[in-house]
């Protein structure tokens, strides 16, 4: 049963003290009390090294302070940060080391959806700010890299235990349908080119935490809707993170849904219905979060070593000329794209077709390009057809999030928030349309 939103916080809160006297043995009062945040708590090898997106925590704008600790700080997430890191110095066993990264992984995700659901007083972050969820969850996976228990705990061990994290701090171990209401399942993505710009937000993200629990009345028919947030991580993808999240809601039973839309950010200023998704990965000129690449190019596209099988291109089953005449804010248009990148059956150059793929051909870009973003939207569309064809499912790019143009240095702006919030409105007038 999924709780109100009202009552999350209490709810994290009393499991936190919990989960806290249960595996440590601790007092609640005591083991929940926050540590210094000059000091790390002592189980830690601060030697061992991250990974690429973990060794971003520390960075800033043209060398100042850390970006992601002024993120965490004014978000409140650095105190759910500073709490699993001393639960971790107190865990006796591996059985409650995994307990504790679940249940506080999960805390994790419940906080940060109620947060953005809830308005924030200044100087804290607004509600929808995405980031705060990204930046304590790589807090975490780095706490749980360098953590020395007083027992063994192997690198298979260790890695399952950040695995455990990953699902349950994205929402894919909570998509859990209440019975007797239409079901609809929307994703978004983590933050990208942090080293373009560290500061940045992904408003498919946050658009996602907007939604998760939310009941919508259309046309006197209820609707609840589940969440998650897919990393930007080529790794995670190629082991099949996509698969396990959606797979169980497009299987008969009480946890079937009825609609699946992926959501990634996409161009400037257009909401896209993405029409046609390609098989295969070619972007060549941006690595993913961990600065690694797909290995394809637009005139060699490659397809993900663990994808199912199934055809060059699938095409999405969104009511989307519906959702394409959805009101959005002003600035904004909704289109359905129907252009791809193709190599035409018999040849080796890409040719761009505005209105879809010849047959036979290779896909080089879906509509929604040749990155992450895409293939999420193929991988949906390929769970569509390999176990419930009749599904409506799709993908839908927001446009890009932006600061004003005269701020380069500091983490928010009026311009930011307000282009953030707008992008969310017009997500939701979009995914109301396609309940019509």
């Amino acid at each position: 049963m999924r709780l109100r939103p009202s009552s999350l916080p209490r709810f994290a809160l009393l499991g936190a003290l919990a989960l806290a006297t249960a595996l440590t043995g601790t007092p609640a009062a005591t083991a929940t009390r926050v540590p210094d945040q000059s000091t790390k708590p002592t189980c830690f090898d601060t030697g061992v090294a991250g990974t690429v997106e973990e060794q971003r925590l520390d960075n800033g704008v043209a060398g100042g302070p850390s970006v992601p600790a002024e993120i965490l700080s004014r978000s409140g997430f650095d105190r759910q940060v500073a709490l699993f890191t001393k639960l971790l110095c107190a865990v006796p066993s591996r059985a409650a080391a995994s307990t504790l990264v679940r249940v506080q992984g999960e805390a994790l995700w419940r906080t940060a959806t109620h947060r953005a659901q809830h308005p924030q007083v200044a100087p804290a972050l607004p509600s929808t700010d995405d980031r705060g969820l990204y930046w304590a969850r790589i807090s975490m996976a780095l706490a749980l890299r360098q953590w020395q228990p007083g027992f063994g705990l192997g690198t298979t061990e260790r890695a399952e235990l950040i695995r455990s994290l990953e699902y349950s701090s994205r929402g894919i171990t909570s998509t859990r349908f209440s019975p007797g209401v239409r079901k609809i399942l929307v994703t978004g993505f983590d933050p990208f080119t942090l080293d373009a710009d560290i500061r940045i937000g992904n408003p498919s993200g946050a658009n996602a935490l907007t939604l998760d629990g939310q009941r919508w009345k259309v046309n006197g028919t209820t609707y609840e809707i589940q969440t998650a947030v897919f990393p930007v991580r080529y790794t995670d993808f190629d082991e099949n993170m996509v698969e396990n999240a959606l797979r169980p809601h497009y299987r008969g039973g009480p946890q079937h849904a009825d609609l699946v839309m992926t959501v990634s950010q996409g161009r400037v200023g257009i909401f896209d219905l993405e029409a046609f998704n390609g098989r295969r990965r070619s972007v060549s000129s941006i690595g993913d979060n961990n600065n690694l690449w797909g290995g394809g190019t637009i005139t060699a596209p490659v397809v993900s070593p663990s994808m199912p099988p199934g055809p060059e291109w699938l095409t999405a089953s969104l009511p989307m000329a519906r959702m394409s005449g959805a009101a959005v804010p002003a600035q904004f248009r909704t289109r359905v794209n129907t252009s791809v990148l193709e190599i035409p059956a018999g040849e080796t150059t890409p040719v761009r077709r505005p209105d879809g793929p010849t047959p036979g051909s290779i896909a080089s870009e879906g509509a929604g390009g040749g990155y992450l973003s895409n293939e999420i939207a193929y991988r949906n569309t390929l769970q569509r057809d390999l176990l419930d064809p009749s599904m409506p499912a799709g993908h839908l790019d927001v446009p890009v999030l932006r600061f004003d143009a005269a701020n380069t240095t500091q983490i928010t702006d009026p311009t930011y928030e307000t282009n953030r919030d707008q992008i969310i409105e017009g997500s939701h007038s979009i995914l109301r349309a396609a309940l019509r």
